[in-house]
């Protein structure tokens, strides 16, 4: 087989369809637009326009804001962290970090931090370092002679 023999196989290709080329063609006139009007013009984006009438995006009330600011933690209660230290997933005489929660599965994702929660009951004594912490679940953790470690919270001078 030489180069000048390669074909596609029949009927694998058609031909463009040439639009606007006289009546004959099938697609003459219009090209396939329709009618004649704005839309059958190039250039044309009329998202959400309902002929002159108020648009029902503009209708309806807008309410509530989004703080782009906002830090979106991953919350973590004591009751979870004692079920993974029973089944020997973390080692509760080091100190549990995020590394740690998330390699035993604890947590999936991190996104900007983890937050310790007071729902459940801890027993054994854990050095924790988390992102953020409820009073309730420091005092239970220490009550349980353990300790908790938060990042300092960096204060930005009001102007």
């Amino acid at each position: 087989m030489k180069l000048n023999e390669l074909a596609n196989k029949p009927g694998s290709t058609k031909p463009r369809k040439r639009v606007g080329r006289g009546i004959g063609s099938g697609t003459g006139k219009t090209g396939g637009r329709g009618v004649k009007g704005q839309k059958s013009r190039s250039g044309v984006a009329i998202k959400g326009f309902e002929g002159g009438q108020m648009p029902l995006h503009m209708r309806l009330p807008k309410r509530g804001f989004n703080n782009i600011n906002s830090k979106s933690f991953v919350p973590l209660n004591i009751g979870r962290l004692q079920e993974a230290i029973d089944a020997k997933k973390i080692d509760a005489k080091k100190p549990i970090t995020v590394d740690v929660l998330k390699a035993a599965g604890v947590v999936n994702s991190v996104k900007d931090g983890i937050r310790l929660l007071a729902k459940g009951e801890i027993k054994a004594k854990v050095n924790i370092e988390v992102s953020g912490a409820s009073a309730a679940a420091i005092a239970a953790v220490e009550k349980a002679g353990g300790t908790v470690s938060v990042p300092a919270k960096v204060e930005t001078a009001a102007s």
